[in-house]
């Protein structure tokens, strides 16, 4: 087998929100190609801003940042690197805009060129793959909370991304969804990390589990 090919590197990265305390202090962290990685830790710990850092959504106070082999300088090059990775937020909310389901799926596959009907495809394969075929027209702002948290991943699956960052991606939903999303994620081809606390979902989805502590992963 060859060699895996690293798709995000973080080097002695230090973050924090005030003067006064760093969430992150000088952590270091490789993920490669076919990586399957689980986060967990106390609330507060950084691991929401970890995801953040390497979509550019925050800005590191020291440290260099990788991704695809290209080191991260500026907006732009973060505009190429979220075309490529995909964000599921803890919160359905900040990830839901579109009047109805449809739109709200089709909007990323449209962003990056795809044709109208192509995107419709995309929209009725994804659906259907988390059990959802029928919900194209449904009013978005009136779905449930598990709803919402079902089609959140279903916009950030629809444009195919080549890694995965998935924040609580089943927290709050019941056993059955649970189990659906446990099999979307055992049967996809895709690198991923996925945050949670819960420990048997991880163990039945990651290779490796990581815990956030002082500001620093460890294994």
């Amino acid at each position: 087998m060859g060699k895996r090919a690293i798709l995000i590197e973080l080097k002695d990265i230090t973050f924090g929100y005030n003067s006064t305390r760093d969430v992150l202090r000088n952590l270091s962290f490789t993920f490669s190609e076919g990586d399957r990685v689980g986060l967990t830790g106390p609330n507060g710990s950084g691991k929401t801003t970890l995801f953040h850092i390497i979509m550019g959504l925050l800005k590191p106070k020291e440290g260099e940042i990788e991704i695809f082999g290209k080191r991260m300088h500026g907006e732009a090059d973060y505009l190429e690197a979220r075309e490529r990775i995909g964000l599921l937020f803890q919160d359905a909310n900040d990830q839901l805009f579109c009047p109805t389901v449809a739109e709200d799926i089709a909007f990323g596959p449209l962003n990056l060129g795809k044709r109208h009907h192509d995107a419709l495809k995309i929209v009725r394969e994804t659906l259907e793959t988390l059990g959802l075929l029928g919900f194209e027209d449904r009013i978005t702002y009136k779905l449930s909370g598990g709803e919402k948290k079902l089609i959140s991943l279903a916009t950030v699956l629809a444009m195919e991304p080549e890694v995965l960052l998935l924040d609580e991606p089943t927290s709050g939903l019941d056993e059955e969804t649970t189990e659906r999303i446990i099999q979307v994620l055992n049967r996809s081809t895709v690198s991923y990390m996925i945050i949670s606390q819960d420990r048997d979902i991880l163990a039945r989805t990651t290779r490796r589990i990581y815990r956030m502590a002082n500001g620093k992963l460890e294994a």
